[in-house]
């Protein structure tokens, strides 16, 4: 059984193909630079305003405890909405380019 050769350098240059890659690089270059602040803020907050760090807020919970979980339900919230963005947007486009390729290789 023979394969075809895929053209990349056409599949490249559709205008489709280059509208999910822009939209989705740009989304994804969010979500990381949001997940980076909020990661290297403790560490940061840690070691320049241990005062707040130290703040009770519940019982034996601090400011810092708070932060750490935080970031948990921050990685959570960011996981649930691309997987949300992705099934509602980015796999329709993704469908659109693939049915595009494949007429194209009829």
């Amino acid at each position: 059984m023979k394969q075809q050769q895929k053209d990349w350098t056409a599949i490249a240059r559709m205008p489709k193909f280059i509208e999910l890659h822009s939209k989705k690089k740009s989304f994804l270059l969010t979500l990381w630079c949001l997940g980076s602040i909020i990661f290297f803020l403790l560490p940061v907050c840690a070691g320049y305003a241990p005062g707040l760090m130290k703040i009770r807020i519940v019982g034996r919970l601090n400011f810092f405890y708070f932060f750490c979980l935080l970031e948990f339900a921050m990685i959570w919230g960011i996981a649930v909405y691309y997987t949300h963005k992705s099934n509602t947007y980015f796999d329709p486009l993704t469908k659109e380019v693939l049915a595009e390729i494949n007429k194209g290789a009829q």
